[in-house]
Protein backbone atom coordinates (compact mmCIF):
# COMPACT_ATOMS: atom_id res chain seq x y z
CA UNK A 1 0.00 0.00 0.00
CA UNK A 2 1.34 3.33 -0.85
CA UNK A 3 1.93 5.75 1.81
CA UNK A 4 2.48 10.04 1.27
CA UNK A 5 5.76 9.37 3.11
CA UNK A 6 6.89 6.81 0.74
CA UNK A 7 6.83 10.22 -2.15
CA UNK A 8 9.52 11.92 -3.11
CA UNK A 9 10.37 14.93 -5.08
CA UNK A 10 12.58 14.16 -8.32
CA UNK A 11 14.55 16.92 -9.89
CA UNK A 12 15.03 16.31 -13.56
CA UNK A 13 18.62 17.41 -14.69
CA UNK A 14 19.40 18.96 -17.91
CA UNK A 15 19.66 16.64 -20.31
CA UNK A 16 23.37 16.86 -21.98
CA UNK A 17 24.97 18.40 -19.09
CA UNK A 18 28.40 17.46 -18.39
CA UNK A 19 28.67 16.76 -13.67
CA UNK A 20 32.20 16.85 -12.76
CA UNK A 21 32.74 13.61 -10.14
CA UNK A 22 36.01 12.94 -8.41
CA UNK A 23 36.93 10.33 -11.10
CA UNK A 24 35.40 11.89 -14.61
CA UNK A 25 32.43 12.71 -15.22
CA UNK A 26 28.57 11.55 -15.94
CA UNK A 27 26.06 13.12 -18.32
CA UNK A 28 22.29 11.92 -18.53
CA UNK A 29 21.33 12.26 -22.10
CA UNK A 30 17.42 10.72 -22.18
CA UNK A 31 14.48 10.59 -19.99
CA UNK A 32 11.85 7.82 -20.63
CA UNK A 33 9.09 5.96 -18.94
CA UNK A 34 7.79 3.02 -19.69
CA UNK A 35 4.16 1.20 -18.50
CA UNK A 36 4.55 -1.56 -15.82
CA UNK A 37 1.73 -2.78 -14.28
CA UNK A 38 -0.48 -0.16 -15.10
CA UNK A 39 1.67 2.60 -13.75
CA UNK A 40 4.49 4.80 -15.14
CA UNK A 41 8.23 3.92 -14.17
CA UNK A 42 10.56 7.35 -14.85
CA UNK A 43 14.07 6.14 -15.88
CA UNK A 44 17.02 8.42 -17.17
CA UNK A 45 19.90 7.35 -19.55
CA UNK A 46 23.26 8.20 -19.31
CA UNK A 47 26.91 7.68 -19.37
CA UNK A 48 29.97 7.83 -17.14
CA UNK A 49 33.36 8.41 -18.29
CA UNK A 50 36.20 8.10 -16.01
CA UNK A 51 39.50 9.53 -17.19
CA UNK A 52 40.87 11.58 -13.91
CA UNK A 53 41.60 8.38 -11.71
CA UNK A 54 44.61 7.11 -11.19
CA UNK A 55 43.56 3.63 -12.56
CA UNK A 56 43.14 4.74 -16.10
CA UNK A 57 40.48 5.44 -18.15
CA UNK A 58 36.66 3.85 -19.21
CA UNK A 59 33.25 4.35 -18.86
CA UNK A 60 29.94 2.85 -18.96
CA UNK A 61 26.11 3.55 -20.37
CA UNK A 62 23.99 3.50 -17.54
CA UNK A 63 19.94 3.89 -16.47
CA UNK A 64 19.24 5.15 -13.61
CA UNK A 65 15.20 4.51 -12.36
CA UNK A 66 13.74 7.31 -9.56
CA UNK A 67 10.96 5.12 -9.28
CA UNK A 68 7.07 5.02 -10.14
CA UNK A 69 5.57 8.73 -11.67
CA UNK A 70 3.24 9.60 -9.21
CA UNK A 71 2.50 13.66 -10.41
CA UNK A 72 4.24 14.30 -13.79
CA UNK A 73 6.76 17.83 -13.67
CA UNK A 74 4.03 19.17 -11.28
CA UNK A 75 6.27 22.25 -10.79
CA UNK A 76 9.68 23.75 -10.93
CA UNK A 77 12.29 24.18 -8.29
CA UNK A 78 14.33 27.70 -7.84
CA UNK A 79 16.36 26.84 -10.58
CA UNK A 80 13.82 26.49 -12.93
CA UNK A 81 14.21 22.83 -13.60
CA UNK A 82 10.81 20.70 -13.66
CA UNK A 83 9.95 18.37 -10.36
CA UNK A 84 8.02 15.18 -10.28
CA UNK A 85 6.86 13.45 -7.70
CA UNK A 86 7.97 9.53 -7.56
CA UNK A 87 7.61 6.44 -5.41
CA UNK A 88 11.07 4.64 -5.33
CA UNK A 89 10.43 0.67 -6.31
CA UNK A 90 11.88 -1.08 -3.21
CA UNK A 91 10.54 -4.56 -4.45
CA UNK A 92 13.05 -7.23 -6.26
CA UNK A 93 10.83 -8.67 -8.38
CA UNK A 94 9.51 -5.56 -9.67
CA UNK A 95 13.15 -4.20 -9.91
CA UNK A 96 14.42 -7.06 -12.03
CA UNK A 97 11.32 -7.32 -14.24
CA UNK A 98 11.39 -3.08 -14.70
CA UNK A 99 15.56 -3.85 -15.71
CA UNK A 100 14.95 -6.50 -18.29
CA UNK A 101 12.58 -3.75 -20.15
CA UNK A 102 14.37 -1.10 -19.81
CA UNK A 103 17.94 -3.35 -21.19
CA UNK A 104 15.64 -4.18 -23.79
CA UNK A 105 14.64 -0.95 -24.88
CA UNK A 106 17.67 0.99 -24.38
CA UNK A 107 20.14 -1.67 -24.73
CA UNK A 108 22.02 -1.08 -21.87
CA UNK A 109 23.70 -3.57 -19.37
CA UNK A 110 23.71 -1.34 -15.69
CA UNK A 111 20.05 -0.40 -14.62
CA UNK A 112 20.24 1.24 -11.01
CA UNK A 113 17.31 2.15 -8.77
CA UNK A 114 17.46 5.44 -6.41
Amino acid sequence: MQTISELQDFIHPNLGQEITAIGGHYVFNKEGRISFNDREVLYMVGYAVVNTSCCGAGGCAYALVPGFINDWKYKKDINGLFVSQIEPIRNTIEQRAIRRLIQKKEIIQQVTFQ
